[in-house]
């Protein structure tokens, strides 16, 4: 596949984040609205996952520019090791390297998790 780029935030419309459950695993999600996703999760209507496993804070996010790229970008981070994992939550822009070195092609940006 070609080579990952990184994306406008203008153009942005999904996110891609990574938690971190009271349990000390790691979910990952996909959303439209990162900070109503996290509160849901928190209030126990989120994930079915992270529903016994709160709090959850969030622990790295990325913004891609449609639904179909946070589809394949959560299924992406969904397959990598928890070390992998741990990994792009300590350097977020680490993930174009690894997602290029499995042969896949990102569109993304890093997000600001104020956002």
């Amino acid at each position: 596949m070609a080579g990952c780029t990184t994306l406008s935030v203008r153009n942005a419309m999904y996110w891609v984040y990574i938690l971190h459950c009271a349990d000390h695993t790691l979910y990952t999600g996909s959303t439209p609205r990162l900070e109503r996703r996290i509160q849901e999760h928190n209030q126990g209507s989120g994930a079915k996952y992270t529903r016994g496993r709160r709090p959850v804070s969030l622990r790295q996010a990325w913004i891609v520019e449609n639904r179909s790229q946070a589809l394949r970008l959560e299924a992406f981070i969904k397959k990598l090791t928890r070390k992998e994992k741990e990994y792009l939550i300590d350097d977020p822009q680490d993930l174009l390297r690894l997602a290029k070195e499995k042969g896949y092609d990102f569109v993304i940006k890093i997000g600001d998790k104020s956002d």
